[in-house]
C-alpha cells in the first residue's frame, strides 16, 4: 500500500466491488479496494450463469473463464413435459475464480490498488463524520481514510449498515439457496435447464448449468418460509440421488439470496452501496452477476465525477441512474416473483403445454411469462414493458 489516503475505497472485490473500482479509477479517482478473503473470486457462491450481452459490455469474452456457451434454456415442468425456448442472444456458464480475477486484473489496470486478506471491521469517523474504514491487514489494525465509501460487502452489507443504512433483507424476500457442482454426468453443454414444481423446489425453481459434457451446477433456490418445512440442501440431495446418483460432488454450498427490490437507500452521505450490498439481484431468477457490475458501474463513475467536481452530494445522482437502468425493471420482476412464487404443480403443467401450442418463433422468455400470467392482465402489462422496452 503506497500511502493511506484515497479518493475512493472500495470493500469487497466481487463482479460488483471490482467494477465500480475500475469505473471509478478510469474517471480520475485514487481508488483502493479491499478484499477479506484470501484470493479474488474465491469461495464461489453463485450458479455462473450470464448473458452475453450483459458481460460483453463490461469485458470481452475469453474461454479461459467461459466454461460453456449455452444458447438454448429448457424449463422443465413437474409432469416432465418440457419446452426448449432459444436464448436471446446466448449466454455462458462460468469460471467465476477466473473471471473475478480477470475483472480485478481490468481494475487494477486503471490504476486501482488491491488488498486481499483485509478485514473492514467498522468505519473511520472523525467529527461524526465518515472518512475512511478500519482495517485488519496482516494481524494489523490500519485506519484508512477516503472521501468515498463504496460498499460491495454482500447481502445485508455491514458497511452500509454502519453508515445508517438499512441493509435488512425481510424474511419473505430471501430466497434460502444451495448447490453443488457435479462432474461424471451427462448434460447438454449448451442447454441451462429448469426444473419447477413442489418436488424440486417450491415457489422456486432447481437448475443445472453444464460446465462442459460432464460437469454442471446443480443448484436450487426456495423461499426461507418453505426452507423452514424442508431445508434447500435436503431438497438438493434428493434430486441429485434421483437425477445424477453416480455423480462426483466437486463443491458444495448454501446460503441466502436477497430476491428483493433494490434497497430504499442505496447512498448516504459519503457511503454508497453495490450489487447484493445493494439488493441489485433480479427478484425473478435471483441472478446479480450483471446487475452487480451495471450498478457497479454506475456507481463507479458517479464516486469519480463526485471527486472531480469536489460535491459528494453528487453522489445522489447515482440513485436516479441506478432506477433509470434497471431499478425500476427489478420493481417489476419483483412484483412478477410475488405472482409466480405461489404457481402450483398444476399451473406449471399448463404453462408448458401452452408454451408447447406455440410457434417455434414465438417461444421466448417473454411469451412464456405471459402466458403464465394471463389471468393477471396488470402484470402482463408489465411484462410487455420488461421484454418490449
Amino acid at each position: 500500500m503506497k500511502n493511506f489516503d484515497y479518493d475512493v475505497i472500495v470493500v469487497g472485490a466481487g463482479p460488483a466491488g471490482s467494477t465500480a473500482a475500475r469505473y471509478a479509477a478510469a474517471g480520475g479517482a485514487k481508488v483502493l479496494m479491499l478484499e477479506k478473503d484470501r484470493d479474488v473470486g474465491y469461495p464461489v457462491r453463485c450458479g455462473e450463469a450470464v448473458s452475453h450481452e450483459g458481460v460483453a459490455q463490461f469485458i470481452k469474452p475469453d474461454p479461459k473463464w467461459i466454461a460453456s456457451s449455452v444458447s438454448k434454456f429448457r424449463l422443465i415442468a413437474p409432469n416432465g413435459s418440457s419446452v426448449l425456448p432459444k436464448l436471446d442472444g446466448g449466454g455462458y456458464v462460468l469460471e467465476r475464480r477466473i473471471f473475478d480475477y480477470e475483472l480485478a486484473k481490468l481494475a487494477a489496470n486503471e490504476g486501482v490498488e488491491v488488498i486481499t486478506k483485509a478485514y473492514v471491521y467498522d468505519l473511520l469517523r472523525e467529527d461524526g463524520k465518515i472518512v475512511g474504514v478500519k482495517t485488519l491487514i496482516k494481524d494489523q489494525k490500519v485506519d484508512i481514510r477516503s472521501k468515498i465509501v463504496v460498499a460491495a460487502d454482500g447481502v445485508e452489507s455491514r458497511v452500509g449498515k454502519w453508515a445508517g443504512m438499512d441493509t435488512t433483507c425481510h424474511i419473505r424476500d430471501m430466497e434460502s439457496c444451495a448447490q453443488m457442482t457435479l462432474s461424471g454426468i451427462e448434460v447438454d453443454p449448451d442447454v441451462l435447464d429448469f426444473y419447477f414444481g413442489d418436488e424440486v423446489s417450491p415457489g422456486g425453481y432447481l437448475w443445472v448449468f453444464p460446465k462442459g459434457k460432464d460437469t454442471a451446477n446443480v443448484g436450487l433456490g426456495l423461499s426461507v418460509e418453505e426452507a423452514k418445512k424442508k431445508s434447500a440442501i435436503k431438497f438438493l440431495h434428493e434430486f441429485v440421488d434421483r437425477k445424477f446418483p453416480k455423480a462426483a460432488m466437486l463443491t458444495h454450498i448454501a446460503g441466502g439470496v436477497p430476491c428483493a427490490k433494490t434497497n430504499p437507500e442505496i447512498v448516504k452521505e459519503n457511503v454508497i452501496l453495490v450489487g447484493d450490498a445493494a439488493h441489485q439481484v433480479n427478484p425473478v431468477s435471483g441472478g446479480g452477476i450483471i446487475s452487480g457490475m451495471i450498478g457497479g458501474m454506475i456507481g463507479g463513475q458517479v464516486a469519480a465525477e463526485a471527486i472531480i467536481n469536489g460535491e459528494i452530494s453528487h453522489l445522489r445522482e447515482y440513485s436516479k441512474r441506478w432506477h433509470k437502468r434497471l431499478g425500476w425493471r427489478h420493481d417489476i420482476f419483483y412484483n412478477i416473483r410475488n405472482a409466480i412464487g405461489n404457481f402450483d404443480d398444476k399451473t406449471y403443467n399448463n404453462i408448458c403445454d401452452s408454451a408447447l401450442k406455440l410457434p417455434e418463433d414465438k417461444r421466448t422468455l417473454g411469451g412464456i411469462f405471459r402466458a403464465a400470467l394471463w389471468n393477471q392482465p396488470s402484470m402482463i402489462l408489465d411484462v410487455a414493458r420488461v421484454f418490449l422496452s
